[in-house]
């Protein structure tokens, strides 16, 4: 483990050399999510202008579950958003053999691979937004809440890059896996807002088959001091999980990789 987290430090400082090669580029790069989250925020107030309440929650209190969504993707879009190249950058091209010839994990190379600044914005904007939420609600941050927070926010990390890992695999059969994840990514839009307010049957997908859910809702509830039993406290649980559960489909898919022969 120790040895893992010293190569990955050398990767990053080596990915930070040639991102700041070009620093407006950085710049620009590491804010414009923060233009493309307004637009999907500036839909929420148009929304609730019109509806003050949905289901029994407030703006505020939605936007504490859409700055908990916005934190957990910010992980994994700065620390595995390789994994939407796999197919076309690495298999298609061949690139991918590298990876297998090297004394580390292949999937631990892919990810160290590639640090994506443009996460920065999307977690810059989670933050403020649970601040904001927090201020406006006047919610009392104790240390275990803190805590608390900062175990869900990694544990909705780990559970968008397990779901990436495990669409993302697809490559190894289908060449061009982008389509498939982009399937499953997109229904974290659903878990922007409060799962009360769907069908029981969508509220059960983003909780048990795709659970965005432990990403935003549950742990949002926790915070504004909903009461959604044991649901609050399965985050961790479900992520290492469905962690265990992508990497065995990872290595299913590793032994079925063949080379493209160019």
């Amino acid at each position: 483990m120790i040895r893992y987290l010293s190569l990955y430090r050398e990767f990053l400082i080596q990915r930070f050399k040639i991102l700041m090669e070009y620093r407006v580029n950085f710049i620009i790069g590491s804010t414009s999510t923060i233009f493309v989250q307004a637009a999907g925020l500036l839909t929420i107030w148009v929304v609730m202008r019109q509806i003050p309440s949905l289901n029994g929650w407030s703006f505020d209190e939605v936007l504490m579950i859409y700055g908990l969504v916005t934190l957990a993707k910010s992980i994994n879009h700065m620390f595995a958003d390789n994994l939407w190249t796999i197919g076309w950058y690495y298999v298609r091209s061949g690139g991918f053999d590298r990876f297998l010839v090297r004394p580390i994990d292949p999937l631990f190379h892919l990810l160290a691979d590639r640090f994506c600044h443009d996460g920065i914005g999307n977690f810059l904007v989670g933050a403020a937004l649970v601040v904001k939420s927090s201020v406006s609600l006047g919610l009392v941050w104790t240390p275990l809440k803190v805590l608390y927070l900062v175990s869900a926010v990694l544990s909705g990390g780990a559970i968008f890059m397990a779901l990436n890992l495990i669409t993302a695999t697809s490559a190894f059969w289908l060449m061009e896996s982008i389509p498939v994840t982009q399937v499953i990514f997109n229904t974290h839009e659903f878990a922007k807002y409060p799962l009360s307010i769907y069908h029981k049957g969508i509220s059960l997908i983003l909780t048990w088959l795709i659970p965005y859910g432990f990403a935003s809702f549950y742990p949002a509830s926790y915070l504004l001091g909903r009461d959604v039993g044991a649901m609050a406290w399965l985050g961790p649980v479900v992520a290492a999980m469905l962690l265990a559960i992508s990497y065995r489909v990872w290595l299913v898919g590793l032994r079925h990789y063949s080379g493209t022969g160019s």
